[in-house]
């Protein structure tokens, strides 16, 4: 585990982020197969019917095959999308299998833009989010932009929120010891890596 106390963020996310992506194809898939057997059997993931998830970027942890086991226990999947430049904000929007994505200004696949199709953050029972770095806390460092942060900000203005749950996805090697966490940072309930729950 990373001693983060003579780090700044700036450069504990530079560490982390070389660390993820350090890792081999091989190695990024068994992390893709062991964090679905992490989740896809707990009742967390079971109960849900509306769930947000990710896809990959920048060595982040796949995903994918929980997004795939939950369109065919036929959940509805959401996926963020980003705002037109120059504005930042997020929300989330359903996807279904078949449906084709384009890339976003990251480069990060994402569905075409539907108001139609998107879900306020409330009103979701699950978000697996993707980060940089987490502690035995609830901490989570994002990549930094602000993007989940603003998105789940309504959520820090309700003292006693109960949905949806918040866990973050990782690899072992992005825990640290401690991390600082700032006003507007909402706690997560937990993190999965391939190995263990947090």
């Amino acid at each position: 585990m990373l001693d983060t106390t003579a780090l700044s963020r700036a450069q504990l996310r530079r560490h982390l982020r070389a660390q993820r992506r350090a890792l081999s194809p091989r190695a990024q898939r068994q992390a893709a197969h062991g964090l679905y057997k992490q989740l896809a059997q707990h009742p967390l993931f079971r109960r849900a019917r509306q769930i947000a998830l990710y896809l990959p970027n920048d060595g982040e942890i796949d995903p994918r095959p929980l997004l795939r086991a939950a369109q065919k226990r036929g959940k509805a999947t959401y996926l963020p999308v980003l705002s037109p430049w120059p504005q930042s904000k997020m929300v989330f929007q359903r996807v279904r299998a078949d449906q084709p994505l384009r890339k976003n200004r990251f480069g990060i696949y994402e569905p075409q833009r539907n108001c139609k199709q998107q879900r306020k953050v409330w009103a979701l029972d699950l978000v697996l989010m993707p980060l940089v770095g987490f502690d035995h806390h609830g901490a989570r460092l994002g990549m930094g932009g602000g993007f989940y942060d603003r998105s789940l900000a309504y959520l820090s203005l309700r003292k006693n929120w109960h949905k949806p749950t918040l866990l973050g996805l990782a690899h072992e090697c992005q825990l640290v010891e401690r991390l600082a966490m700032a006003s507007w940072d909402v706690p997560l309930q937990g993190t999965v890596t391939d190995k263990a729950w947090y």
